[in-house]
């Protein structure tokens, strides 16, 4: 894989439409393996679409719980060679990188990974304070965030082939998206720039994702301090019972003019 590898590339096939086919050309999105390195020892092995590495390596230590703010990295680096990226962290992330790293399989995670790797269920506990904040955003803004994150995805115009999740200011601005093969790499992405621009927590953001929400997604968006989770598909019952427990605001079937409500409905005006 080269440094700066696009995220899709140029296939061959053949189009079969009904009883005729013909040879042409597709474009698929690129997925590709990343290592993530932490105080030089091989910390996971994750599949990706290349691009925002180091985001990515520091959304996916603070969802990991590695990190809790962006002070406790001290260096981010992706490798010359385009399939590594090299970590770095301060003293007093150390200790948890001892116990995450004990508790990890060393295992090649899939793009579709959430949790893998982790031994027990106890380790998937969310160790973070219970979401507080009282704002509130329309009701009529909700089911718009998937549209306004669908124009941005530039990459999936090509390919149909990524997920996106965007992070948007109360009034429905665009923070910033991030598109990957896999919905937490994604999440990672958008929430590792914020990590590494040292804005946690996102106290006043909304997250919008392009597909389900799963407990893992959740878990993500209370640890960066995101009190609102908007989905264009289901959330599962993990899903909910987290953000029921954490405090966040969790929407689901945000389509046409429509969504489902399912936990800590007053932030929805």
């Amino acid at each position: 894989m080269l440094p700066h590898a696009a995220p899709w590339k140029t296939v061959p096939l053949r189009r079969v439409r009904g009883e005729t086919s013909a040879a042409d050309t597709d474009r698929a999105a690129t997925e590709a393996p990343l290592s993530i390195t932490v105080q030089g020892e091989p910390f996971v092995i994750t599949m990706r679409t290349p691009g925002d590495d180091e985001a990515l390596a520091a959304g996916f230590l603070l969802s990991e719980q590695v990190v809790r703010r962006s002070s406790e990295i001290t260096a981010v680096v992706a490798r010359p060679e385009g399939d590594g990226v090299d970590v770095s962290l301060g003293s007093e992330a150390l200790a948890r990188l001892s116990a995450r790293a004990a508790e990890r399989r060393q295992v090649t995670t899939t793009s579709a990974c959430g949790v893998c790797g982790r031994p027990t269920v106890d380790a998937l506990k969310t160790d973070a304070d219970a979401l507080d904040s009282s704002w509130t955003v329309a009701s009529s803004l909700v089911p718009a965030l998937p549209d306004r994150l669908r124009a941005a995805q530039s990459v999936f115009d090509r390919t149909g082939g990524l997920h996106a999740a965007g992070l948007f200011a109360l009034d429905g601005t665009l923070v910033d998206a991030a598109e990957d093969v896999g919905r937490h790499n994604a999440v990672d992405k958008v929430i590792g720039r914020q990590v590494l621009a040292g804005a946690l927590p996102l106290s006043h953001r909304l997250l919008c994702v392009s597909g389900r929400a799963s407990f893992e997604l959740v878990q993500k968006a209370v640890l960066a301090g995101i009190p609102m989770l908007v989905a264009v598909s289901a959330p599962s019952t993990a899903a909910i019972d987290l953000a029921e427990e954490r405090g966040l605001t969790l929407v689901g079937f945000a389509r046409g003019d429509g969504y489902n409500l399912y936990t800590h409905p007053h932030r929805i005006a």
